[in-house]
């Protein structure tokens, strides 16, 4: 099992900046990728990023490009997300996810292990 705990959420103005981090701990060496997630009120939670974690290749989803920088520090097991240019459609809540080898790491159900998740408010 991989325990995960995100961390640096809050209110922001739209255009400002905000990076998360996601703590993992336990069977760290069961990871392939730790991915982002959000949850808006009334919404399906749904793809932010994902970084694997032995090559450190990136994914992101289309509404994110260039804003958002996801990165990774092996020896603290801890992967970043940097949100630049914050709009007030980013507000949710971001969780951290762990995908355990399997399946497309753009997709939800090859994530098994998650946090709690951190609420990010993006006002305008």
């Amino acid at each position: 099992q991989v325990q995960l705990v995100e961390s640096g959420g809050g209110l922001v103005q739209a255009g400002g900046s905000l990076r998360l981090s996601c703590a993992a701990s336990g069977r760290t060496f069961s990871i392939y990728a730790l991915g982002w997630f959000r949850q808006a009120p009334g919404n399906e939670r749904e793809f932010v990023a994902a970084i694997t974690w032995s090559g450190g290749s990136t994914y992101y989803t289309d509404s994110v490009k260039g804003r958002f920088t996801i990165s990774r520090d092996n020896p603290k097991n801890t992967v970043y997300l940097e949100m630049n240019s914050l709009k007030p459609e980013d507000t949710a809540v971001y969780y951290c996810a762990a995908h355990g080898g399997y399946g497309s790491v753009r997709d939800i159900a090859n994530f098994g292990s998650w946090g709690q998740g951190t609420q990010v408010t993006v006002s305008s």
